[in-house]
């Protein structure tokens, strides 16, 4: 592979302190060049966009630059990107303008598998007009969601179908075209969860079908920031609230305020550091393709070194099917040893595998596993073979005490 895991971390600053971070699916570590962009554009000469004064345009090509540069990683268009505080501020926001079409004898469909991101906004919308949530189940052996347990809840009244593209706890894909494709059938929209995914996978936002699909740059190497990709003849025919003055073009009415031009720099440095985590050449999508296919064949190895390793602790239960497709996350739990009694012992030894729900909560109760979770230990970038074996020496000693 030309994959260089050593080169890779040596832009991790963070990574000096000497801890082996499984923590990425709850935020990752950032490289040098994403500081960098931020620190540069907070100390620039810089104002709200306009095209008057240097200060200006420089706001607008950040921002330019940053909707072309999600767009590229997601195959959206650039016009349709709308960026946000998070991913759970831009779902309750939609929500609230999606339900203004909404009332009594409509229904939402929301699944258990999915982040609470994805679930409550829904409900919160659904219950403001009156209308029906109704629940998608997946599989309690597997951990996955079928398109026959979406399509079971749907009829002719179903408006939108709201779906992750990776499950945040179990890491398990739902066949997400499969699943657009008779919620399109039925009538409605598909609201396409990518957070969990996105650090993992080449995204065609169109290809999955997804009339919106949402994901968080803090995820894959960026700052803290949310973004929403929808083609923008779509965007044209929703009004949410908004200021009076402020711009009623698409994008920009979904945006309230002044956008965050130092964190849309770091996500334009974000993409651009993914697109080179492997040599390569052509356009940022050409190059983001190249370096995913390798990043992903990269992280099946070690997800599949640790599933087999903490397959050989006795005492160690790994939930969820590992031959099912899933993105290089573990779910694992312990005997006779509470998940955050494991997540502080290896905490204790350098090695961050956290433990909870995971605001997947529906997901955790549905599973088996309540309100208190398990251990999660996702693979990244710049995790090494070391660091898996570091957990499992870790999670055996646990194991045998």
């Amino acid at each position: 592979m030309a994959y260089d895991v050593d080169a890779v971390r040596r832009q991790f600053p963070a990574l000096e302190e000497g801890a082996a971070h499984f923590d990425g699916p709850g935020g990752s570590q950032v490289p040098d060049v994403v500081a960098e962009a931020v620190a540069s554009t907070l100390t620039s000469a810089i104002s709200n966009r306009g095209t008057v004064t240097v200060a200006e345009r420089r706001a607008d090509a950040v921002v330019t630059e940053a909707r072309q540069s999600m767009a590229d990683l997601l195959g959206a268009t650039s016009q349709g990107i709308v960026f946000g505080r998070s991913m759970t501020q831009l779902t309750y926001d939609f929500a609230r303008t999606l339900a203004k079409g909404w009332g009594p004898g409509d229904e939402v469909v929301v699944t258990r598998l999915d982040h609470d991101a994805n679930i409550r906004p829904w409900v919160h919308a659904a219950e403001a007009v009156g209308a029906t949530v109704r629940w998608a189940d997946f599989d309690r052996e597997t951990g996955v969601l079928g398109v026959d347990d979406v399509a079971a809840v749907l009829s002719e009244r179903t408006r939108l179908v709201a779906v992750t593209a990776a499950g945040n706890l179990l890491g398990t894909r739902p066949d997400v075209r499969a699943i657009t494709d008779v919620v399109h059938d039925a009538g409605a929209l598909a609201y396409v969860d990518g957070v969990h995914l996105t650090p993992h996978a080449l995204i065609d936002v169109i290809g999955l079908g997804a009339d919106f699909y949402v994901c968080s740059p803090y995820k894959f190497l960026g700052p803290h920031l949310g973004v929403l990709a929808a083609e923008p003849e779509l965007l044209e025919t929703l009004r949410p609230d908004k200021l009076l003055p402020s711009s009623n073009a698409v994008p920009e009415r979904f945006e309230l305020g002044t956008l965050p031009y130092e964190l849309l720099a770091g996500t334009t440095a974000a993409v651009r550091f993914l697109a080179g985590l492997v040599p390569g050449e052509g356009s940022l999508r050409e190059r983001l393709a190249v370096s995913l296919a390798e990043l992903d064949e990269y992280e099946s190895v070690l997800r599949e070194r640790l599933e087999t390793g903490l397959a050989k602790i006795i005492g160690v239960t790994v939930h969820g099917s590992p031959d099912r497709p899933r993105t290089p996350t573990v779910l694992f739990s312990v005997d006779g040893v509470t998940p955050g009694e494991v997540y502080r012992e290896l905490g204790e030894r350098g090695v961050n595998a956290p433990a909870g729900h995971f605001y997947a909560l529906e997901c955790a109760r549905w599973f088996g596993l309540g309100d208190t979770g398990a251990v999660r230990a996702g693979i990244a970038p710049y995790t090494t073979e070391s660091d898996v074996d570091r957990l499992l020496t870790g999670v055996d000693a646990l194991a045998r005490e």
